[in-house]
């Protein structure tokens, strides 16, 4: 899902056509940029070399998420385009507070407790 969200936030501008060259274009491309990287650098199964642990790279993705969401009035172009901002950091910070760091605990089928 890093990636997917990932891309869709760099092509995001065109794909919506709210690409006109201030930071409602910048921000996501940026954003999605930097998705990509620190997806690349957690230690988890779809990172290249696993340098984040899984937690921080959620806590990234919750405080980026509270960024891109806030951008449109930070920046001043809530009156342009907020929508794609909102929806796509909301999601990100959903994700992060639902992601679980460690597998579940389960029951055996003979009644012993074991790993997920």
């Amino acid at each position: 899902m890093d990636y997917l969200t990932g891309a869709l936030l760099i092509v995001a501008p065109w794909l919506l056509r709210f690409a006109r060259g201030g930071p409602e274009t910048w921000i996501p491309v940026a954003m999605g940029a930097s998705v990509i990287l620190y997806s690349l650098l957690t230690d988890y199964e779809f990172g290249l070399y696993g340098l984040i642990p899984v937690p921080v790279h959620l806590g990234i993705d919750a405080l980026g998420g509270a960024f891109l969401l806030a951008s449109p009035w930070l920046f001043g172009y809530a009156g342009t385009i907020w929508w794609p901002h909102v929806a796509v950091g909301a999601l990100e910070i959903g994700t992060a507070l639902m992601t679980r760091t460690m597998p579940e605990r389960s029951v055996g089928t003979a009644g012993g407790v074991g790993t997920a």
